[in-house]
């Protein structure tokens, strides 16, 4: 590697570690893995406080699972380095106030690509002393989740004095908005005057907005509440439990398993995000069969459909490209299963959700069910012309639905 090169990435490596040092890090992630572990992905690195002392909280992401290693920052410098020279290939620093993207080519050449961050703060000199911080008491009422609860601290959203660790931030703002799209389901379903609300959540991964859910129920609507977090990779289900543990917390459990084969009933709430293809559709058939007032989806790869699809032959010049057909794909299939929806008793909302932490899909379907039942005849009527006009043979919630009638 040559002089320049070293350099290059040596001052990268400077830049992350002041980030880290002055608490302006939001996102630091290493990529494009090319070391000797085949099972592992990229790491992600944020920035902890851990008895009055910073860390780099390093985050390894591998296929079935993760692992969090605190390395002091002192030493975080030496090991980012070591990555870079013989594990990564790729690199991407998001500060407060700038964007920097590293790429290492297989000659050992260094690209740095530096620009603003679109969301920096703008500073203005005619800002009235005061008025950032009223500003920032304004925005903070209209939060549907304060930040000074317990689990937010437990899974690494806030520091100890309750402070939005920044590289949590979009994660942060991914919980309000969830809290707030189910908080407006509930006023419309009056979820809130039941005595008892049982919740599952397909999935739950890490859990941060099953703990959110379970939260906003016990805590802002005083609602007893018993919420199920279903996750397939077991080294989660333990963590997540150990978590409830800790923070003393009733109603709310963890267990192994997936939408697919978990046998539920009298569920009010059901959540999958990211259920993977018909995985949707086996938790929009379980929400309709425990006939759960609301319904809370977010699909992901869209696969069934589109080998199925056969192109009209006026969209045939559209749909030639792969990209066209997937996009195509995508809305038949989640249009479909909203109607499915409408026609099994429930009001239904397709929209876009804010982007999900690692992934760029943020659609979800919300469905909310009716109080009193309407005539479904002609949204049948529909579903089977769509179908016959794309030469659909066979949708899953369709089948699952015939199967339990």
């Amino acid at each position: 590697m040559s002089n320049l090169t070293s350099s290059e990435l040596s001052s990268f490596v400077q830049e992350c570690v002041i980030a880290l040092t002055d608490n302006t890090l939001q996102r630091l992630v290493f990529s494009k893995y090319r070391g000797d572990d085949k099972e592992l992905n990229r790491i992600a690195v944020r920035s902890v406080e851990l008895k009055d002392k910073r860390f780099a909280s390093c985050l390894y992401q591998y296929r079935t699972n993760h692992i969090t290693k605190n390395v002091e920052i002192s030493n975080a410098g030496a090991l980012f380095e070591q990555w870079l020279l013989g594990d990564f290939q790729n690199a991407h620093l998001t500060t407060i106030e700038w964007e920097v993207q590293l790429s290492i080519s297989k000659k050992g050449k260094v690209l740095i690509n530096k620009y603003r961050n679109k969301n920096a703060p703008k500073s203005s000199d005619n800002t009235m002393p005061g008025a950032e911080m009223a500003m920032s008491h304004n925005r903070e009422k209209k939060r549907f989740v304060e930040q000074h609860r317990p689990y937010l601290h437990e899974l690494g959203i806030t520091d100890a004095v309750g402070d939005i660790i920044p590289s949590m931030s979009r994660k942060w703002k991914q919980i309000n908005k969830f809290i707030e799209v189910l908080s407006r389901a509930i006023d419309n379903t009056g979820l809130a005057d039941k005595n008892e609300v049982h919740i599952a959540d397909f999935g739950s991964g890490k859990a941060y907005l099953t703990f959110a859910v379970h939260d906003y129920f016990t805590d802002k609507l005083k609602v007893k509440t018993q919420v199920t977090g279903v996750e397939l990779r077991q080294g989660l289900v333990d963590l997540c439990n150990q978590t409830a543990k800790k923070l003393a917390l009733t109603g709310i459990k963890f267990e192994q398993g997936d939408v697919q084969h978990f046998k539920a009933q009298g569920i009010n709430i059901m959540i999958a995000l990211h259920a993977c293809d018909i995985a949707t559709d086996y938790a929009l058939h379980m929400g309709i069969r425990t006939g759960a007032e609301i319904i809370m989806c977010s699909p992901c790869c869209h696969k069934q459909i589109r080998p199925q699809m056969q192109s009209p032959a006026m969209l045939a010049p559209l749909l030639q490209h792969g990209i066209h057909m997937g996009q195509e794909a995508e809305m038949v299939t989640d249009g479909l299963r909203a109607l499915l929806l409408e026609a099994h008793g429930y009001d239904t909302q397709v929209f876009e959700f804010i982007s999900l932490e690692h992934t760029s899909k943020n659609k979800m379907i919300l469905a909310q069910k009716r109080k009193h039942p309407l005539d479904n005849s002609a949204t049948l009527a529909q579903i089977a012309g769509i179908k016959a006009f794309y030469g659909i043979k066979e949708q899953c919630l369709e089948t699952l639905l015939t199967q339990s009638q």
